[in-house]
């Protein structure tokens, strides 16, 4: 698919008017196999992990991400070609999941370790107490998620395009939330044979925590859909960046409302709990 188009027209109702997003999606979509295979299809599936130290679990982090910066780079697409690197879709796409994905990673993970219990005990090399290797893999999973809802609410928009305006809101926001609830449970699930993520209550963890996941995605995907996707709007990185991080700080906001008002999904010792003031990251909370 590198230099040439990829046989599919903007006419397609699930996929981008722009030629650089539409480019961009597909090969994310496509890209999506290989990383899914590699983690879900082979280390999990043969216990590799079994033999696995704190290098394997983070070479395992660089094979699957580093791909979908590189291969762009190498085998640009037509749509790209004529357009300077920081205006192509996929770095833009490329740079709001970074974002979004650190702050996740690097903050979010403590909510699930106060809120819902879970707990990393694989060998790895941490920041702020989260394995460098789950960094990685969650910018090629929220690539994928993030790729799928944009085709979706697209689709659906053109299928609503009709109704009024209020109308179409509301089928918009009922499909960003079963989507958002049905991406965050499917994802608890396909881990479930990996054994050294843990949680104090699985199931507790599948139907409420699945929820609480689903957060990030309730105000990401439709927050997302909109860079480059009207005519005549393309976004440059500075406004990218402050989109993605404007979209983490709502969900922290969320979730640390969760954490203040609705507490843990399970019990959780003295030492966990999460209904005091301050933020569960800070030592003090702890």
């Amino acid at each position: 698919m590198g230099g040439g188009e990829v046989g599919l027209t903007s006419s397609n109702l699930w996929l981008a008017q722009d030629p650089s997003k539409r480019w961009a999606e597909i090969f994310f979509l496509l890209y999506t196999p290989f990383w899914l295979t590699l983690c879900l299809g082979i280390v999990v599936p043969y216990k590799l992990y079994e033999n696995f130290t704190e290098l394997e679990y983070l070479l395992i982090g660089l094979v699957s991400a580093l791909p979908a910066f590189i291969i762009p780079m190498i085998f640009v697409g037509k749509a790209d070609s004529t357009l300077c690197w920081k205006d192509r879709y996929w770095v833009k796409a490329s740079l709001w999941i970074i974002l979004f994905s650190y702050v996740g990673n690097y903050f979010w993970t403590h909510y699930f370790f106060t809120v819902l219990g879970a707990s990393y005990t694989f060998p790895s090399w941490k920041m702020n107490n989260v394995p460098h290797a789950t960094f990685l893999l969650t910018h090629v999973c929220f690539l994928f998620y993030h790729v799928t809802s944009n085709l979706t609410l697209r689709r659906i928009q053109h299928s609503i395009a009709h109704l009024p305006e209020k109308t179409q809101l509301l089928f918009r926001a009922a499909w960003i939330l079963a989507l958002s609830y049905f991406i965050a449970y499917l994802e608890t699930l396909a881990i479930s044979n990996f054994p050294y993520y843990e949680f104090v209550d699985r199931a507790s963890m599948y139907k409420v925590g699945s929820l609480f996941y689903a957060i990030y995605f309730f105000v990401s995907f439709p927050m997302f859909m909109r860079i480059d996707e009207k005519p005549g709007d393309r976004w440059n990185l500075p406004r990218v960046a402050i989109d993605a991080l404007g979209a983490a700080m709502l969900v922290t906001i969320i979730l640390d409302l969760w954490r203040l008002f609705l507490g843990p999904i399970v019990p959780l010792p003295d030492a966990k709990q999460c209904s005091q003031p301050g933020l569960p990251w800070f030592p003090e909370s702890a």
